[in-house]
């Protein structure tokens, strides 16, 4: 659709875990990029993942189809910069996957749920996030154009319900903006054959819409397909109104840090204490959640009335020290410093912290609270590194630091 390569995209099966990964079978070395948040590169127009050559243009049409079979794992192919537009619609993908027949491949799925309603803005997109025991849209639009106007759907997103109602809607254009996104590098392949081409009046050369809808169905399609940049299934009724990739992405980011995620971790207790010499009362990380090579982890810390330093701590008003909460995110950092040294011996190996810079806390951490730690490397050398730490409940930022740290013998 953008790029006008011609590509094939092929579908593997993948280890229990995984998640979903592309791979440029095109480039030297074959590299592969997760479908996550982390890797998302632009949202003008489409949603693309990955840095320079490894860039993958409009992934989320393919990620729809994936996501509305419930398929948590799988490596995906690509002989090129962007999956086959097709027809424009998520239904080849959808077709394709259906007779592949998914199976399943043991483990527990991750599943994103939450608590309490949110909203979240992002130029002119709105959404409102609620409680939900299964993924629900409610979609509205609204163009100034005699076929759309104003177009409002509701889907709950099964697999049956995706297929009937919201895979064969494809995307959709008007032919006043050709040029100037063509001067932007954009829908260089993009044709009456693979969208819907608009005019002042109506579709291009008599073309027949699909649904008098179709439009907002397939903004609801796009939402499914970005949503899956979150690594999880989503239980919870969103309603968007004038959605868009940026908005859409933007989605994803509040659900990952305010929703709950339920599932197997990516690291235990038991492979957390492999690692860290802490024990109680100092051990102040539950669960590590995320793992993204070496360059970044997300951990766990749920916060508990039983917790000792409540104790002592401001009694009758309890809140977690501030000193705690930098201390769970260190803890956090030294599993990532940690996962350096995968293969060697790290029983004699302790994680030093250097220095910390640029601390904030930005609202009090109280029992109850969930604290979700993301930590980015910034800079690696030898066995000195240096972190962008941030703590988040229920999407809110409670704490941020950046601090260095060093592996040492004991």
């Amino acid at each position: 659709m953008h790029t006008g390569a011609t590509t094939e995209a092929t579908f593997l099966p993948a280890p229990s875990g995984q998640g979903i990964v592309f791979r440029r079978t095109d480039l030297a070395g074959k590299p592969e990029v997760p479908a996550r948040l982390t890797e998302v590169e632009a949202v003008d127009r489409r949603t693309a993942i990955g840095h320079g050559e490894a860039t993958i243009h409009t992934v989320e049409h393919l990620l729809a189809a994936v996501a509305a079979h419930v398929i948590d794992d799988l490596t995906i192919e690509l002989t090129g910069p962007e999956p086959p537009i097709l027809d424009g619609s998520v239904q080849p993908y959808f077709d394709a996957l259906a007779k592949a027949e998914p199976v399943s491949v043991g483990g527990e799925p991750a599943v994103l749920t939450v608590t309490a309603p949110f909203t979240v803005t992002d130029k002119d997109a709105a959404y409102v996030v609620a409680p939900s025991k299964t993924f629900r849209l409610t979609v509205s639009i609204e163009w100034p154009h005699p076929l759309i106007g104003r177009q409002a759907g509701a889907y709950e997103v099964t697999p049956s319900n995706f297929a009937a109602e919201l895979a064969p809607a494809r995307t959709f254009g008007f032919t006043h903006e050709v040029a100037e996104l063509q001067a932007r590098g954009l829908i260089k392949g993009a044709s009456e054959g693979n969208a819907i081409v608009l005019d002042e009046r109506g579709v291009v050369h008599g073309g027949k819409l699909r649904w008098p809808d179709e439009f907002v169905r397939h903004k609801a399609a796009d939402i499914v397909g970005d949503l899956a940049l979150t690594g999880a299934r989503i239980q919870a009724h969103v309603v968007a109104t004038r959605p868009s990739h940026g908005g859409n992405i933007a989605l994803a980011r509040a659900l990952a840090r305010a929703g709950r995620r339920t599932g197997m971790p990516a690291m235990d207790i038991s492979k957390i204490m492999d690692y860290l010499p802490h024990r109680y009362p100092f051990l102040l990380v539950d669960r590590i959640i995320e793992v993204e090579g070496q360059k970044r982890i997300v951990g766990i810390k749920n916060v508990t009335i039983n917790e000792p330093f409540f104790q002592g701590h401001f009694p009758g008003h309890p809140i977690m020290p501030g000193v705690l909460i930098n201390e769970a995110m260190a803890q956090v950092g030294g599993m990532l410093l940690m996962s350096h040294f995968e293969g060697q011996d790290t029983a004699n190996k302790v994680v030093y912290f250097m220095s910390l810079d640029h601390v904030k806390f930005r609202r009090p951490v109280v029992p109850g609270d969930q604290i979700r730690f993301e930590l980015d490397m910034l800079q690696f050398r030898g066995k000195t590194c240096r972190m962008k730490e941030v703590g988040f409940v229920d999407g809110e930022v409670v704490a941020e630091a950046e601090m260095m740290a060093m592996v040492v013998d004991k």
